[in-house]
């Protein structure tokens, strides 16, 4: 069961219980049922409950501390004069509640109806109607009802009813607080959550302490049911930061997804510009096949220097102003010049040349 069907069901089952007087034990236990099972326990362990299990003159002890169960011994309705040692020593150390528990059969059970007019005053009229409703008078008995669940707008308003004999239980309760440990609670085998048999009278001996308890409980269902009005704007609250998260992160993801981008623009305009610049620039060994092909057999060349379009030839000829000619008649080959004076070499009687053209890769058509 949800925090939420939790709070729903503890508020219609006060709505179902307003009407009677000290049924607040069923809501205690709902609003118990939403902590934390430690919480639970610890709570138990501060308020524990001793159980008189009653049956004739002898009653059976146990003391509950949340889910667990340890005898503690037991009591004599006329001879005991105290109560066992573990208990006197949990009673002294803190607040003991004492449950006396009837025997299967000691109590009357059945269901009765009323006009749903008499819900407000309904422990009266029962009181009115045990001697028709049971073979006992008023006078002879405790009781105690529950409604039964049904609608709001219900017209008949259907009870469960308990009834037990005075003279059976008046006597434990007597003996339990001369013991020290007066009666809390009575209830039976199969009791409806939050029955007590005691009447009210008998309860004010520990009236303090469970207005205290009352109280906690109070809290404890005031800070849960602020939490359920909390909860949606939490949750909605977090969902808003988890959705900024992975806005951040998408953005975050987008802005390196467009540097990549950008990065790899700039690497690929680079190497197409290598790529142009290698292109544009005049292939080497067409130019050699040109000069290999145009220039006469006396002509040596000694130093071919590239620059780009830019190329400069130094050498000798048998005849070096011929050259000029011949380079100009060369495709690609464009202002073809002499750098320095042509100069006779005396040794071999040939010429000393200094040239310089551009070579302009051809473009195809």
């Amino acid at each position: 069961m949800t925090l939420t069907e939790r709070i729903d069901d503890f508020l219609n089952r006060i709505w179902l219980h307003s009407s009677l007087r000290g049924q607040t034990e069923e809501a205690k236990a709902l609003v118990l049922g939403c902590l934390p099972p430690s919480v639970r326990q610890a709570l138990a362990r501060r308020h524990p409950v001793l159980v008189v299990n009653a049956s004739d003159e002898r009653a059976l002890l146990e003391l509950l501390t949340g889910t667990e169960s340890e005898p503690v011994g037991e009591v004599d309705l006329h001879h005991s004069l105290a109560l066992p040692s573990d208990v006197a020593e949990t009673h002294k150390g803190q607040s003991l509640s004492v449950e006396l528990r009837l025997p299967e059969g000691a109590v009357l059970t059945r269901s009765v109806s009323f006009p749903a007019q008499v819900r407000a005053n309904a422990g009266q009229v029962i009181h009115y109607e045990l001697d028709r409703l049971t073979p006992f008078q008023p006078k002879e008995v405790f009781f105690d009802f529950a409604p039964q669940p049904a609608p709001k707008n219900a017209s008949r308003l259907v009870l469960d009813l308990a009834v037990c004999r005075r003279d059976w239980i008046e006597p434990w309760i007597e003996r339990m607080k001369a013991l020290g440990a007066p009666i809390d609670r009575i209830s039976w085998p199969g009791a409806w959550p939050g029955a007590n048999l005691l009447p009210p009278e008998h309860r004010q001996a520990r009236r303090r302490f469970r207005l205290g308890l009352n109280a906690v409980l109070t809290l404890v269902a005031a800070v849960l049911l602020i939490a359920v009005l909390l909860t949606p704007l939490w949750q909605k609250q977090q969902l808003a930061t988890a959705l900024d998260l992975e806005l951040s992160e998408a953005r975050r993801q987008a802005i390196a997804v467009d540097e990549l981008r950008q990065e790899l623009e700039r690497a690929k305009k680079g190497s197409t510009l290598v790529l142009e610049k290698k292109l544009e620039q005049p292939p080497i060994l067409e130019l050699l096949r040109e000069l290999t092909d145009r220039l006469p057999e006396d002509t040596w060349i000694q130093n071919l220097e590239v620059n780009g379009e830019d190329v400069d030839l130094r050498g000798e000829s048998g005849q070096a102003t011929a050259l000029i000619a011949l380079l100009e008649q060369a495709p690609g080959i464009e202002g073809v010049s002499f750098r320095s004076p042509v100069t006779q070499i005396a040794r071999t009687g040939k010429e000393r040349f200094n040239i310089s053209f551009r070579y302009v890769r051809q473009r195809e058509e």
